[in-house]
């Protein structure tokens, strides 16, 4: 999929809603000896939206009209506003205020004209790429059991992802609060599709800060005490980036270089550059519902003082200075606040991932067995845990279920005590103006903080995150996951700091190839389907998530070992990232977990105690206590090893083994660094990584439950 830099929007982005008009219908359906561009100029109801194409150039660069693109080969979805459609956003901005006279010729300047030009264009057309399909009206994202409003998998040309609304109106769909025209929908051309709209698409242009700046001002917005709270933290700023410039420039410039190639492992795959660097938030934000409840007052009278006082009395973050000094990290209300914040957008449907946990069906979506993300929040740095499971009723946040987690369980919720059921995420609002540029804002009914019982429940249980997971970039840019199956997003090339710092967590050196696949349709056993694979003379130095609570913790590495190509690193670790210290000996990640070290034309067999499950659970668990012996452990059970749906889990496959890097005391103030190094002299070798996890004394030295296989 082609992405284009586009002109910032000067003026603040208007949602049209729906218009009537008589749409000539003579001519419709399939036209496959059409362009789209032919099909639009012989249809006089889109002569406006077919001249604007022809005025505005896919880029600041670029002397090209997005009208020769469209006439081009691709796939295409075209949501193409009509002329009275057009029309009717030109009144709406009359009546705003923004200018005189609801035609064209009464703009200022052409900056403005251009702008809008952009606003109607580059949001009415998806690009899919040579690999992906255009979305027909059968193929659009579907409503989740919880939401009758969802993204789009790929964003528009305004790097945008717009939202699919369904209503209870038969045969009614709606794209950003615009009706999809009932008769003039799926006309098919040679290299796409075109959908008539009633509106003109124009997702919000407002980032976060800026939204919750209105929200602030309106009793009605839900979320005003929300809105305040960020604004008395002096958070607006750390909230309101969007996008990185700097980055921006350097990449249309090509003075970042776009692709990198594979180095001598016979694939000669090429990876690609991610175009972007956005940055994104999620705000967990209990509403005024809530606080007009826990206070007593109408919302528009709760000051900064009612709410400091009501956290008070609920005796959170003891420790935390009670002064109206709220902009200091070490105040209460700034503490409250910043852990309901994370530094990366979270659509719905990411929230929790699911790919290939066991049970899974990707076409049925339907939660089955108990899956967690950790992330690290802003501010102080502590852990959010996001949890769903098909008993769940939804995604929750810091919920701790009993799960059926035996050797012969199932791994789902079999109860949950009323104190441990966490918060359930509502349903954002991604409608109109509430379409944040930059973030997300999720509903919640329950005062959210990291108590003293939270911490000790994380500890309590073993922590474990995809990789990916740890930078926000991954989310923020669509890198982690990411569905689209062509070249340029299935490979992707993170440049080397010397080129340009992309991962802020993340130091990179300049021999250091850092590539990641998303794995998608690719069947490798590996948790949710990605893979990281770190190639050339490999130096790299990690910020791991903080730990919930002092104590002694092992750290864990899990890869799909055995590859021949794999290579061997040294493993550091600290709190002072330029003094690591050394973890033990070399990591040979090409020794797999039934003892076979991969050597082209060599095997010799390495005993580390490894055995397949059998029948008798009692022998199980000496191999698992053998293998813990020599710093190994099986695979997890909770994901299977291959593509969603695979009878074996990475348990029962001998690839899929985790290593024990240390054991060492953590505190939760502390922050942690780990490095690798290659020590092979080979710079077409892979560092491989997978998944880590943290997993306390109290869990994996427990003499009463032993640790769980999942």
């Amino acid at each position: 999929m082609r992405k284009y830099l586009f002109y910032a929007l000067a003026l603040a982005s208007i949602v049209v809603t729906g218009c009537t008009e008589n749409i000539d219908t003579s001519a419709r359906y399939v036209f496959k000896e059409e362009t789209i561009t032919s099909y639009l100029s012989k249809h006089e109801q889109y002569s406006e939206y077919y001249r604007l194409l022809g005025e505005v150039a896919v880029s600041k660069y670029s002397e090209t009209k997005v009208l020769q693109l469209l006439s081009a080969r691709g796939n295409y979805t075209v949501f193409a506003p009509t002329n009275n459609a057009i029309q009717q956003y030109l009144d709406t901005l009359m009546q705003q205020g923004l200018i005189p006279e609801a035609k064209w010729e009464a703009f200022p300047n052409d900056r403005k004209r251009d702008s809008i030009s952009h606003v109607i264009v580059f949001n009415s057309i998806i690009d899919s790429g040579d690999d992906y399909s255009y979305f027909e009206i059968n193929n659009l994202p579907s409503p989740t059991a919880t939401s009758n409003s969802v993204e789009f998998t790929i964003p528009n040309m305004n790097d945008r992802k717009l939202v699919v609304q369904y209503t209870n109106r038969p045969d009614s769909i709606l794209i950003n609060n615009c009706d999809i025209d009932r008769s003039n929908r799926d006309i098919l051309c040679i290299n796409g599709v075109i959908h008539a709209m009633h509106g003109v698409i124009s997702p919000s242009n407002n980032t976060m800060d800026q939204m919750l700046k209105k929200y602030a001002e309106d009793e009605n917005s839900g979320f005003v005490i929300a809105a305040k709270l960020i604004e008395a933290c002096g958070l607006s700023k750390d909230i309101s980036a969007d996008r990185d410039e700097v980055y921006e420039d350097l990449f249309q410039t090509d003075k970042i270089k776009k692709t990198e190639n594979s180095i001598g492992d016979g694939g000669n795959e090429t990876f690609h550059t991610p175009e972007h660097r956005y940055f994104g938030f999620t705000y967990f934000a209990e509403t005024d519902e809530f606080w007009t409840s826990a206070i007593g007052k109408n919302v528009m009278d709760i000051t900064m003082e009612d709410v400091m006082t009501y956290l008070d009395a609920q005796g959170i973050y003891p420790e935390a200075k009670r002064d109206i000094n709220y902009k200091e990290k070490d105040n209460l209300l700034y503490q409250f606040v910043t852990y309901h914040l994370l530094p990366e957008r979270l659509s719905p449907d990411k929230l929790v991932y699911h790919y290939n946990e066991k049970g899974y069906d990707i076409n049925r979506k339907t939660p089955t067995v108990a899956v967690m993300e950790f992330y690290t929040t802003m501010g102080k740095r502590r852990l959010l845990k996001l949890f769903e499971s098909r008993q769940s009723n939804g995604v929750h946040i810091n919920r701790f279920p009993n799960l059926d987690d035996e050797r012969q369980g199932t791994y789902h919720e079999l109860s949950c005590d009323p104190d441990k059921e966490g918060i359930r995420i509502g349903e954002p609002n991604l409608e109109g103006d509430n379409n944040i540029r930059n973030g997300i804002i999720y509903p919640i009914d329950k005062l959210l903080y990291y108590s003293d019982e939270t911490r000790a429940n994380l500890q309590k249980q073993r922590i474990r995150w995809s990789v990916p997971s740890m930078w926000p970039e991954f989310m923020n840019n669509d890198i982690r996951c990411n569905e689209i199956t062509d070249e340029k997003h299935k490979n992707v090339y993170i440049p080397t700091d010397q080129e340009y710092k992309y991962l802020e967590d993340v130091d990179i050196s300049k021999d250091t190839k850092f590539f990641y696949w998303t794995g998608r349709g690719n069947g490798w056993a590996n948790m949710q389907g990605d893979e990281m694979t770190i190639r050339g003379i490999t130096d790299c130095i990690m910020r791991l998530p903080p730990v919930p609570m002092r104590g002694t913790y092992e750290l864990r590495f899990a890869i799909q070992s055995g590859g021949e190509r794999r290579g061997m690193v040294q493993f550091y670790w600290g709190s002072n990232k330029e003094k690591l210290v050394a973890m033990g000996i070399p990591m040979d990640l090409r020794q797999a977990g039934d003892n076979t070290l991969h050597i082209p034309g060599n095997d010799p067999v390495s005993d580390i105690g490894y055995a397949l499950d059998t029948d008798d659970e009692e022998f199980n668990a000496e191999v698992d206590k053998r293998l813990r012996n020599n710093g190994f452990m099986k695979g997890c059970n909770q994901y299977c090893a291959g593509a969603p749906g695979s009878s074996t889990m990475m348990r029962g496959n001998t690839n899929c083994i985790r290593r024990i890097i240390i054991r060492a005391t953590m505190d939760p103030d502390v922050t942690y660094y780990i490095r690798f190094k290659t020590v092979l002299d080979d710079e077409t070798r892979f560092f491989y990584m997978d998944y880590m996890e943290y997993c306390a004394k109290e869990v994996y030295d427990n003499p009463e439950k032993p640790e769980d296989i999942w």
